[in-house]
C-alpha cells in the first residue's frame, strides 16, 4: 500500500511504500532551496512519523537532476526583512525575520536525534540548508553530480545550520578552511572530511583534493587571526600549494571581513560545544547578522540586485575589531529565553 503527501503547495512530496517514506524537496526551477512552509512541512511530518509503527525509514531528496537542496530561500528572507519595520522589531524577544532560522535549526536538530533511520541523496549541489539538513542523516550519499559547500561567507553570513559542529570536527583545519572560503568539495573530498557516508557513482578515483592539500591548510588555517592566515597564505612558495593559495587568498579577499572573523571564532568555539548548543550560539549570531548589516548587503548585491559590489562595514580587515567580534556572541536572551531552549532537554 502506497500514500502519497504534499505540503507547501506541492514544494515538498511524500510517498510511504514498504516502511520508506521518501521525501522530495520540489522546487527544482530553485534548486529546492527551502522556504519556511517546506521547513515547516518536513518538520510536521517528523513528528507524525516518528510515532508511526507504518514507517521505518525517512530518505530525503531533491527533484530534478541539479541539486538536493542549494539552500534556504534568501531572497525571500531579504523581501521578508526589508519591509519588516527592522528598527521597531529589533528590540522585540523574538523578532519576525527569526522565525524562518528558528524552525530551520530546530528541523535540522530533530534530524541529528531523529529516533529512525533517515537518509539524505546529495546528488547535485548540496549547500547551506541543504547541509543542515544532510548533515545530521544516518546515511549521507553522495553521487558524481555532488558539489557540497557552506558558503555563507560570500553573502555575508556565518556557517550556520549546524556549521559550528559538522565542520569543527573535520579532520585536521579542513572545517575551518572550508567555512572561512566557502570552497566546493566533490563527492572524495566530503567522504574524506567526514560530511557524507557513502559514494554510489562510476567510480572514485584516488585521493581528492582536500587530502592533497591537507599539509597546508593544517598548516595556514591553524594560523590565530584571518589576518594572520591570509599573510601566511601570501609566503606560500611550494610548487605543489602555490597556485592553490593564490586562489584562496582572492577567494577570501572577497567575503565580508568581519563575518570572517566572526566564523573562525564560531568554528573554535564549537568544537568543544554540543550539537544543541552550537544552533543556540548560531540563532544568536544571526540575530546579530541582522544587526551588524553585511547578510542583508550580501543578499542585495550577489543575489537580488547582483552587481557583485558588496560594500562591508568595515570594508578591510585590519579594521575589524575583537570588540566587534564579541558582540556577536553576547547573549540576546536568558537561556530561559532562548527560542532554542528545549533543544537537548
Amino acid at each position: 500500500m502506497e500514500e502519497h503527501l504534499s505540503a507547501s503547495g506541492d514544494e515538498l512530496l511524500a510517498e510511504i511504500r514498504s516502511g520508506v517514506a521518501t521525501v522530495t524537496l520540489n522546487r527544482p526551477e530553485a534548486l529546492n532551496a527551502l522556504s519556511f512552509g517546506m521547513i515547516q512541512g518536513l518538520a510536521a511530518w517528523l513528528e507524525q512519523w516518528a510515532a508511526d509503527p507504518g514507517v521505518r525509514t525517512v530518505v530525503l531528496r531533491g527533484a530534478g537532476n541539479k541539486a538536493f537542496c542549494a539552500g534556504g530561500d534568501v531572497r525571500a528572507l531579504h523581501a521578508g526583512f526589508m519591509g519588516s519595520g527592522f528598527a521597531a522589531e529589533r528590540s522585540a524577544r523574538i523578532p519576525a525575520y527569526l522565525e524562518f532560522f528558528i524552525a530551520e535549526y530546530a528541523l535540522d536538530y530533530r534530524i541529528h536525534t531523529y529516533p529512525k533511520p533517515v537518509g539524505a541523496v546529495m546528488d547535485g549541489i548540496a549547500m547551506g540548508g541543504g547541509m543542515g539538513l544532510s548533515q545530521g542523516a544516518s546515511l549521507r550519499i553522495v553521487g558524481d553530480r555532488t558539489k557540497m559547500a557552506m558558503p555563507e561567507t560570500t553573502i555575508g553570513l556565518f556557517p550556520d545550520v549546524g556549521g559550528s559542529y559538522f565542520l569543527s570536527r573535520a579532520p585536521g583545519r579542513t572545517g575551518i578552511y572550508l567555512g572561512l572560503t566557502g570552497a566546493n568539495l566533490r563527492h572524495v573530498d566530503a567522504i574524506y572530511c567526514g560530511l557524507a557516508d557513502l559514494y554510489v557513482g562510476e567510480g572514485m578515483q584516488g585521493p581528492g583534493e582536500i587530502e592533497r592539500l591537507r599539509p597546508a591548510i593544517d598548516e595556514h588555517f591553524a594560523l590565530p587571526g584571518v589576518e594572520a592566515i591570509v599573510a601566511s597564505l601570501e609566503t606560500e612558495r611550494r610548487a605543489e600549494y602555490r597556485d592553490w593559495a593564490v586562489r584562496t587568498r582572492e577567494a577570501l579577499a572577497k567575503k565580508s571581513p568581519t563575518m570572517l572573523a566572526v566564523t573562525l571564532e564560531q568554528l573554535r568555539r564549537g568544537a568543544t560545544m554540543t550539537l544543541a548548543d552550537c544552533f543556540r550560539m548560531e540563532l544568536n549570531l544571526i540575530r546579530g547578522s541582522f544587526e551588524q548589516g553585511d547578510f542583508i548587503e550580501g543578499i542585495r548585491a550577489l543575489i537580488v540586485e547582483k552587481d557583485n559590489r558588496a560594500q562591508w562595514n568595515p570594508p578591510r580587515q585590519a579594521d575589524v575589531t575583537r570588540a566587534s567580534v564579541e558582540a556577536f556572541f553576547a547573549p540576546r536572551w536568558a537561556a530561559a529565553d532562548h527560542p532554542l531552549a528545549s533543544l537537548g532537554i
